[in-house]
C-alpha cells in the first residue's frame, strides 16, 4: 500500500520518510517517485492562516491528483519578538519584506530569508530571541480527512548560522540545552528533537495501529 509524501522539499521528504520508514504495510513515496510534474496550481496551495489548513489543502489537492493516501504538512518559525512572524509565510518571509528573491529556491532561497530574519533581529538582546519550529501534518484518505498531528521545537535565533545539517533556517536555531544548532545536529538527533519529528512520530504510531486499512475512528 503506498503512501504519498507531499512535498517538493527534498530535505522534507528525506526526513519524513526516514522517520516513516518503519511503518509496517506501507511503502511510503514522494512526489519525485510517483512522477508528479510541478503544475503552478500548487503556488495557491497555502493561503491559509493556520498550519492545519496549509497541510489539508496540500493533502486533499495531491490525494486527488493521485488517488493515493497522502500525507501533507506545513511548517515553519514563530519568533515571538516578532509576534510569531513569520509562522506560515516562513517560506515567503524574505518576499514578503521587500526582498528581491527572483526565482530563487532551495538553498539559495533558505539563505534570503535567514538575512531576512538576521536583519528583523538586529539590536534584539539574546534572550529575547526564544522562537518555535511548528510543524502540522494531515493525512488525507478517500476524500477523508483522517488525523492531524502537530509537533513544536523551541530554540533561540543567533545571528550566526552554523552546522552543515538540515535546510531552511536551522543553522540560525540555537538549542540551548544542547549548546548547538539544528543544523549541527545529526539526523537521528534532529528527527528526536524536531517539530517534524515529533508530529510524524505520532503519525506513525497512528498509522501503525490502524494497520493498511484497519477501521478509522474520529475522523475530522
Amino acid at each position: 500500500m503506498k503512501l504519498l509524501v507531499a512535498t517538493r522539499s527534498e530535505g522534507k521528504s528525506r526526513e519524513i520518510r526516514r522517520i516513516l520508514a518503519g511503518v509496517p504495510g506501507w511503502e511510503v513515496v514522494d512526489l519525485s517517485d510517483m512522477a508528479v510534474a510541478p503544475d503552478p496550481a500548487e503556488d495557491d496551495l497555502e493561503p491559509y492562516d493556520t498550519f492545519e489548513e496549509n497541510a489539508e489543502s496540500k493533502a486533499r489537492y495531491f490525494a486527488d491528483k493521485t488517488g493515493l493516501p497522502t500525507i501533507a504538512d506545513d511548517s515553519g518559525i514563530e519568533i515571538d519578538v516578532l509576534d510569531g512572524a513569520p509562522g506560515v509565510r516562513t517560506k515567503r518571509f524574505a518576499a514578503d519584506g521587500g526582498v528581491d528573491v527572483g526565482g530563487l529556491g532551495g538553498q539559495a532561497l533558505d539563505a534570503a530569508n535567514n538575512a531576512h530574519m538576521v536583519d528583523r533581529l538586529a539590536g534584539v538582546a539574546q534572550e529575547d530571541r526564544t522562537a518555535r519550529y511548528v510543524c502540522v501534518a494531515v493525512f488525507v484518505e478517500a476524500g477523508t480527512r483522517h488525523v492531524v498531528c502537530r509537533g513544536e521545537a523551541p530554540g533561540v535565533i543567533v545571528d550566526e548560522g552554523r552546522g552543515d545539517g538540515g535546510f531552511g533556517y536551522d543553522p540560525h536555531v540555537f538549542v540551548p540545552e544542547l549548546g548547538r544548532t539544528f543544523a549541527e545536529l545529526s539526523a537521528a538527533e534532529k528527527d528526536a528533537r524536531s517539530h517534524r519529528g515529533a508530529a510524524f512520530r505520532e503519525f506513525a504510531a497512528w498509522l501503525g495501529s490502524r494497520g493498511t486499512r484497519g477501521e478509522v475512528s474520529g475522523g475530522a
